[in-house]
């Protein structure tokens, strides 16, 4: 019984695993089952979808084909009118070339004519000459018989009489043009130098350079020249200058080619003397503080020069050597107050003619600015000093003026004519200047014989302290078109051999005298 039921259970154990597997591979049949429905849904589904993109693909593609195709053909007929174009202007070009090669063809066939016609008159004229030369030839001979003249003896004839001739006539056009020209340019002139002179009210005092000390004694020489002579070394040391202690009474000479280093040495000496010590140390104290006193005078007295003539932004290397100018004099006129006054005298001509007084003055004071280093450097003082004021920065116009104030360069513009003429007005006017006796008779002895050395001329005669020379000629040798040139032959020999300051008046003089007598 307890196997029957044992067996009964285990068929029952059985059969419900069997039914419990079956129940399990139906339910995983169901799901697979819907599982693959829904598989084939989700396929369809996408089947649908991608069928739907492509088809909406391909309208895309199909409207942007059409547009690039439209774009295209737009394009292309474009660029197909401009080809045309293109084309219609190479045609036109082209017809043009063939026209101008015509036209080239025509002038070549000319020009080729032409030269065939040039040549054969070419020849003709060559043909011509010969026979021309050859009766030239013939009349020279015979007119060589006729004359008794060979060709080399008429033609230095006929130049000798065309010669005379033209200088004949070219004398009576230089006195016409001359008489026409001083008439207005003289008067004018005067007047505008008569108003420089009558508007400048500057004070014409003459300084000199004094190169001799005067002694309280003849006992301070033997201080001056101490024991030994360790003073007159250390004074002549300090200063560059000689001191020169001779019999002259109370006096001791200054000797110096430098005027700034010799006034120096002046004052310093009087400061010795006046003080009472002098020793070398003591002369080196003095001397250095002198120095620099003269140093601060020199660029006061520049600047005061520059300011009087309201000349503004010159160069303070200049503004001391306009200061040196102080110490220099020229026949015995201080050239800082000439060059003050030829400053004034520019600006003024300057005004009255039009011109810019402001760089006329500026030319005026800086004309002699060489004379400041004119004893160290080779050279006229004219051509130092546009070297000198080139070198600091001022214009071409004021270097020209300062070179050709003393014609060392011919002068070319109307500022450079200015200077020359107010350098005469202010080195010429009474008391401006004086020379040593023996050197201003040897001068107008000079000035006489370089006018007695033309033929013609009977005397001269030096005079207005030698600023005019009237020389006498024979009216019988000399006619008056041949005295304006001689005038202006003695003008360039004095010129050449002479050295003067300012300008000298040639005034040649021919007349005709008839004398007879009256006998009873």
């Amino acid at each position: 019984m307890n196997e029957y039921s044992l067996l009964i259970g285990l068929i029952g154990l059985g059969i419900g695993f069997g039914a419990a597997y079956w129940i399990k591979e139906k339910i995983a049949t169901d799901k697979i089952s819907s599982a693959e429905e829904a598989s084939v849904r989700l396929v369809e589904d996408a089947k649908r979808k991608s069928e739907t993109l492509l088809k909406e693909a391909e309208l895309e593609a199909k409207d942007l084909l059409f547009k690039m195709k439209s774009e295209f053909d737009a394009e292309t007929r474009e660029a197909w009118s401009e080809v045309k174009k293109k084309e219609q202007r190479l045609i036109q070009k082209e017809e043009n070339i063939d026209r101008k090669n015509e036209q080239f063809e025509r002038r070549e066939s000319d020009l080729t004519r032409r030269e065939k016609a040039v040549g054969e008159k070419e020849e003709s004229i060559q043909e011509n000459e010969r026979k021309f030369n050859d009766l030239i030839q013939e009349q020279k001979n015979q007119l060589e018989k006729i004359s008794g003249l060979t060709t080399e003896q008429a033609k230095e004839l006929l130049i000798r009489a065309m010669e005379n001739e033209a200088r004949y006539e070219g004398a009576k056009l230089i006195k016409r043009i001359e008489n026409e020209a001083k008439e207005e340019a003289d008067k004018k002139a005067k007047e505008i130098i008569a108003t420089a002179i009558q508007r400048y009210a500057g004070d014409f005092v003459a300084e000199r350079t004094v190169s001799v000390v005067p002694l309280p004694s003849d006992e301070m020489k033997g201080r001056i020249i101490g024991r030994e002579g360790r003073n007159i070394r250390a004074l002549e040391a300090a200063t560059g200058i000689d001191l020169i202690i001779d019999d002259t009474p109370e006096a001791v000479i200054l000797s110096g080619f430098n005027p700034v280093r010799r006034e120096v040495a002046r004052l310093s000496l009087m400061r010795l003397i006046s003080d009472g010590r002098i020793h070398p140390a003591r002369i080196e104290d003095v001397v250095k503080k002198v120095g620099r006193e003269i140093d601060i005078t020199i660029k006061e007295a520049g600047e005061q020069a520059a300011f009087d003539l309201g000349v503004h932004g010159i160069h303070n290397e200049l503004i001391q050597y306009i200061g040196q100018l102080k110490f220099r004099t020229s026949y015995a006129q201080n050239v800082l107050q000439h060059s003050v006054e030829v400053g004034f005298l520019c600006g003024i001509m300057a005004a009255e003619l039009g011109l810019n007084q402001k760089l006329a003055r500026r030319m005026g004071l800086l004309h002699d600015i060489g004379k400041a280093v004119d004893h160290e450097v080779e050279g006229p003082h004219a051509l130092i000093g546009s070297k000198l004021v080139k070198k600091f920065g001022e214009s071409p116009k004021i270097v020209h003026a300062v070179a050709a104030h003393h014609e060392d360069v011919p002068p070319s513009s109307v500022y450079a004519l200015l200077v020359q003429a107010a350098d005469g007005l202010s080195g010429a006017r009474p008391g401006a200047r004086k020379e040593l006796l023996e050197n201003y008779i040897k001068r107008l002895e000079e000035l006489e014989n370089i006018a007695n050395s033309f033929q013609g001329v009977v005397n001269s005669y030096a005079i207005q302290a030698g600023r005019e020379i009237r020389v006498m000629v024979e009216s019988s040798i000399v006619s008056d078109e041949e005295a304006i040139l001689m005038s202006k032959d003695i003008v360039k020999n004095i010129e050449e051999l002479l050295t003067f300051p300012g300008q000298i008046k040639v005034m040649v003089i021919r007349e005709t005298r008839a004398v007879e007598y009256a006998n009873k």
